[in-house]
């Protein structure tokens, strides 16, 4: 099935946001995009925003369609290999480029 079929079964979660997601959804969700590809990039990951969703695209250029940031870390998993977003050196990584 494409991921176009899905498109408008996009479940509640946490992680929308709250108060500033009903003002501003598109502009929350493309700040919830920015910060997840800070992590994303040390594997070659990149986030974008499409319609309410996100897509995830991988180093060879696969990509997987994700409904919240709930669903995002497995679907890196199944890009990028074992996928730790609070890997020590990582964080070490993040925080010392700012």
């Amino acid at each position: 099935m494409c991921g176009l079929c899905g498109a408008f079964a996009n479940a509640d979660h946490w992680s929308q946001g709250g108060d500033v997601a009903l003002v501003m959804p598109a502009a929350e969700r493309m700040r919830q995009a920015a910060a997840a590809n800070r992590v994303l990039g040390a594997r070659g990951l990149k986030l974008s925003v499409w319609a309410d969703r996100f897509v995830l695209r991988g180093p060879t250029g696969k990509s997987v369609v994700v409904d919240h940031l709930g669903a995002l870390w497995p679907a890196a998993d199944s890009l990028g290999g074992r996928f730790d977003p609070l890997d020590l050196g990582l964080m070490a990584r993040l925080e010392s480029a700012g």
